[in-house]
């Protein structure tokens, strides 16, 4: 029987040993390289690279190329995080229960740590092991893709430009799908381009119907938490949507209103599943994880 707590766990322990062991840069005198490491080791659950490692894992790609393209993902995912704490940005003091990049350091540096951080998760596409040269490459443009202006920093962008703006349901989800959704998408995505299956559209086309469901999914919750969670529980500000009088699902939907979206979503990420297990693919891992996205903070 599959055990969803364990596989999490596992698979968090070989990321983070990963990126330990090949973030060894050395930047003295400045704190650079501190900085980096601070941002990218400081915690958290490491859904993207659990999504990256199950499925490149359900699809025989080899765990020596996972272990590359899930630390690059999980390297962009922490930059976005030290940015978005800035006070030009959600100016959040708290992360992971600690001190957020720019107050342990300070702004200068908690800037350069995420562009540095960007910067050498390409550099990982570029050596990953047990792949060919189109895979890389279609692994480097994946990542562009969800980290740019098509993708995170634009949800990143319609977001502050909502601030204090009464908004609709649907430019709340185009936020979303591109602030948290893409790079949820890019995580499955890089396990799909590391296997023996990056070609085939039809694994390719649920496995991102799935991914986007579980990232709006995952965004409500989070917007459901920033009301019924405490800081110490979720390891960062509290209250920090209302604070920043921010529109939100619990805002247009109630907070039961957005509960029961979250809940629909995940129901129809489990029958993008379904149609992945009609190909004879395990997807235990996949509807695991789906379930735990609206549970977590419970």
């Amino acid at each position: 029987m599959y055990d969803f707590q364990t596989d999490l766990q596992q698979l968090r322990e070989r990321v983070n040993a990963f990126l330990e062991a090949n973030l060894t840069l050395n930047s003295a005198p400045a704190p650079l390289a501190d900085a980096m490491r601070y941002g990218v080791l400081l915690g958290g659950k490491r859904l993207r690279p659990f999504l990256t490692y199950c499925t490149g894992r359900m699809l025989n790609a080899e765990m020596a190329s996972l272990d590359y393209a899930a630390a690059a993902v999980e390297a962009v995912h922490s930059y976005s995080l030290i940015h978005d704490d800035l006070p030009a940005m959600d100016d959040d003091t708290l992360r992971r229960g600690q001190n957020t990049c720019h107050i342990e350091f300070d702004e200068a540096t908690a800037i350069l740590a995420g562009d540095a951080l960007q910067s050498w998760a390409f550099a990982l596409l570029c050596d990953t092991p047990a792949v060919s040269a189109e895979q890389k490459v279609r692994l480097v443009q994946l990542l562009a893709q969800a980290a740019g202006a098509q993708g995170m920093c634009l949800g990143q962008a319609l977001d502050l430009f909502a601030e204090q703006q009464a908004l609709d349901l649907a430019f709340l989800e185009r936020i979303h799908h591109n602030k948290t959704g893409a790079m949820i998408v890019c995580a499955v995505e890089m396990g799909l381009g590391c296997s023996p299956h990056f070609n085939d559209s039809t694994i390719g086309y649920h496995l991102r119907q799935f991914a986007a469901l579980i990232g709006l999914a995952f965004q409500v919750q989070d917007d459901i938490l920033d009301i019924t969670a405490d800081s110490a529980t979720l390891g960062k500000d509290a209250g920090s949507d209302l604070a920043h009088d921010k529109t939100t699902y619990p805002k247009l939907l109630g907070l039961e209103g957005a509960q029961a979206k979250a809940q629909e979503l995940v129901r129809e990420a489990h029958c993008a599943l379904e149609q992945l297990a009609t190909l004879g693919l395990d997807v235990s891992a996949h509807q695991a994880l789906a379930n735990f996205v609206i549970t977590r903070g419970s």
